[in-house]
């Protein structure tokens, strides 16, 4: 008891969090899982593309630099967007995080590690096959540019390029659950619950 965790990598409680990376490519509906796991599980779900969009938003040095950086075609350094991260498991009660969309690649997924000292307990991926994916973005039509049939297969490739060393390094470690993604959204959840469901009655213990 009363042993002292570095605070900068605590959570407000003051012990380390558990972390969950949600990966998966675009279409594979990982976002909808995220919404699911938050409400049954209690986890809260942080975008690193939605903290990095709030960051720009609010107008600060930081942001400004984020957006030049974008503006310019440059990918924003790794570092950036841990310290988001690292700022919103601090300045959130809970303890429990996934993290969606991130690592991106090796580099990432280093650095977090490096930065936070937090390895992930494990890595969900959403596993989902390219036709699949391009069928629900085309769609979607939800009236995104980027949602064209081009752009989809520029954006799987990234992917594949980039997070798929990802998921082979944590593979290597047993810590990768891979679920069927091109089942219907409540059959891939069933799935997702049986991963989460011990960690559930230990909660309630």
């Amino acid at each position: 008891m009363g042993s002292i965790v570095d605070a900068a990598n605590g959570t407000a409680s003051g012990k380390k969090p558990t972390v969950i990376f949600v990966l998966g490519g675009p279409g594979s509906g990982k976002g909808t899982q995220c919404a699911y796991i938050v409400e049954h599980f209690g986890y809260t779900h942080l975008s690193a593309g939605d903290l990095l969009r709030a960051e720009i938003k609010s107008g600060s040095e930081n942001g400004t630099m984020i957006q030049n950086m974008i503006k310019e075609g440059k990918i924003v350094p790794s570092e950036v967007t841990i310290k988001l991260l690292q700022k919103a498991i601090q300045e959130n009660g809970n303890d429990k995080f996934l993290i969606d969309g991130f690592p991106r690649n090796e580099e990432n997924r280093a650095a977090f590690e490096k930065v936070t000292e937090i390895e992930p307990k494990f890595v969900l991926f959403f596993d989902c096959p390219e036709e699949e994916m391009e069928k629900r973005l085309l769609g979607r039509n939800q009236g995104r540019e980027d949602d064209n049939i081009d752009t989809i297969r520029k954006r799987f490739k990234v992917f594949l390029e980039s997070s798929l060393p990802v998921i082979k390094y944590y593979e290597a470690k047993g810590k990768v659950r891979k679920i069927n993604a091109a089942k219907p959204i409540e059959a891939v959840f069933e799935e997702v619950k049986t991963i989460f469901s011990p960690e559930a009655e230990k909660v309630e213990a």
